[in-house]
Order: C-alpha cells, then sequence, then structure tokens
C-alpha cells in the first residue's frame, strides 16, 4: 500500500443527474466530508423551495483513496470518479484548489475602489480584499464587469464579481 494510497484527498466525481442531492446525503450519513455546490430554487410543482445542484452531476469527496475506492466498490456509492490523464489515476483536487473554488462559488460582493494596476484578460491574479482574499484565478470580463475565474478541474469553472482594485497581478 502506497502512502499516497492513505492521504485525505479531494476526489472530483460523477454521478446520475438528479442523483446529486441522494449522494450529499448518504455520504453525510457515511461520515464523508464531502462538497456539492447547490443553490435555492423553486420546483415547478407546487412552487414550493427545493436545493438543486449549481453543476449537474458533480460530487466531490475528501477522503482516502482506499475509501474512495470502497465507497464505489463495496458501498455501491452511484459515483465514477474523474481521471487524471496525467497519472491515470484518480483525479485529486488539491486542498488550496478546493477552498478557492468553494470560497468564489459562495463569495458576495461588497465594494470596490481605485484600480492601482492596469489589468489585461487572461492575467493570473490573486484577490487582496474581501472575503476572497488570497483566492488565485485568472481576470475575465463579461458585459462590462470584472470577474476572477477560478478552475477547479480541466472543465470546471468559477467566477465571482471582483472590483479591479482587489486583485493583484501574480
Amino acid at each position: 500500500m502506497t502512502a499516497q494510497a492513505q492521504n485525505i484527498c479531494w476526489f472530483a466525481a460523477r454521478t446520475r443527474h438528479g442523483q446529486e442531492i441522494g449522494v450529499r446525503n448518504r455520504l453525510s450519513m457515511l461520515g464523508v466530508e464531502h462538497f456539492i455546490p447547490t443553490e435555492a430554487g423553486r420546483s415547478t410543482r407546487g412552487n414550493r423551495k427545493i436545493e438543486k445542484p449549481m453543476i449537474n452531476s458533480l460530487v466531490f469527496l475528501r477522503t482516502t483513496k482506499n475509501e474512495a475506492c470502497a465507497l464505489a466498490n463495496e458501498r455501491a456509492l452511484p459515483v465514477k470518479y474523474m481521471i487524471d490523464c496525467a497519472t491515470r489515476t484518480l483525479l485529486v483536487v488539491p486542498d488550496k484548489q478546493m477552498e478557492d473554488f468553494r470560497r468564489v462559488l459562495d463569495f458576495s460582493l461588497e465594494e470596490g475602489g481605485l484600480v492601482d494596476e492596469p489589468l489585461r484578460l487572461g492575467d493570473k491574479v490573486r484577490v487582496t480584499k474581501g472575503v476572497l482574499t488570497g483566492v488565485e484565478g485568472y481576470v475575465v470580463e463579461l458585459h462590462g464587469k470584472t470577474y476572477v475565474v477560478v478552475r477547479l478541474v480541466e472543465s470546471i469553472f468559477a467566477k465571482a464579481r471582483i472590483p479591479r482594485s482587489w486583485l493583484e497581478k501574480i
């Protein structure tokens, strides 16, 4: 058994559409740390409040590699882990990236300030003020508004609107 097999890491996985909340509830019962980005919504039937996934079919688990495999193979958790193309093993999301991703998804904008340094679209930046201080990502502009974008894995991104004055080029 390798040392990495016993490290606790974030693993990215997919489940079938509509099973995200059920998977989350099962992971909670099993005591496995997890994250499924959700938002409040309204059902089409009865107009009641519901919780729905922000990214369909996406689940993150924080556990050892052995336990992650056991959850899918022995406990029949309906997930399929994403594979890192370079290592051909389960995709591990670094703790810092996961923390930044979660913070960006939970972010609410307060207020801006003066622009100290000109930034170009695509520049790698660090947030210097507000609740997202320390988050690293890339500058994008949509409809005249500035955002910092955090990349989690190859095709999963989160964005938050940030005043340019709160960003420093890195």
